[in-house]
């Protein structure tokens, strides 16, 4: 097992933190971009996985599993989504706390 294993579980993680920001910028603000993004959240995140799966368990082709993680990571940060930040801290934006604004929810 070399270092790119760890590589690539950062790379996943980074993912998965990626899809679920989305996923909650959604539920507090109900854009219909973030919803997206949220969806194809899932599936970026099982490219991802896939990468991090081909990194580890098929010898030679480590930098493949790499590749199809940064495709993952591509692909969604290059979302269309709404402008949600107006004044917010870094951390704020880190972490996606946008102020409560169900614009689509009952």
């Amino acid at each position: 097992m070399t270092y790119l294993v760890y590589v690539a579980a950062f790379g996943v993680a980074s993912v998965v933190f990626l899809w679920l920001r989305d996923a909650r910028i959604y539920y507090r603000t109900g854009l219909p971009g973030y919803r997206s993004a949220a969806y194809w959240g899932v599936l970026y995140t099982a490219l991802a996985l896939l990468g991090a799966q081909v990194t580890a368990f098929v010898p030679g082709f480590e930098l493949l599993g790499l590749g199809l993680i940064l495709l993952a990571l591509y692909l969604q940060v290059n979302r269309k989504k709404e402008k949600v930040w107006t004044n917010e801290g870094t951390l704020e934006r880190f972490l996606g706390s946008v102020p409560i604004q169900r614009t689509n929810k009952r």
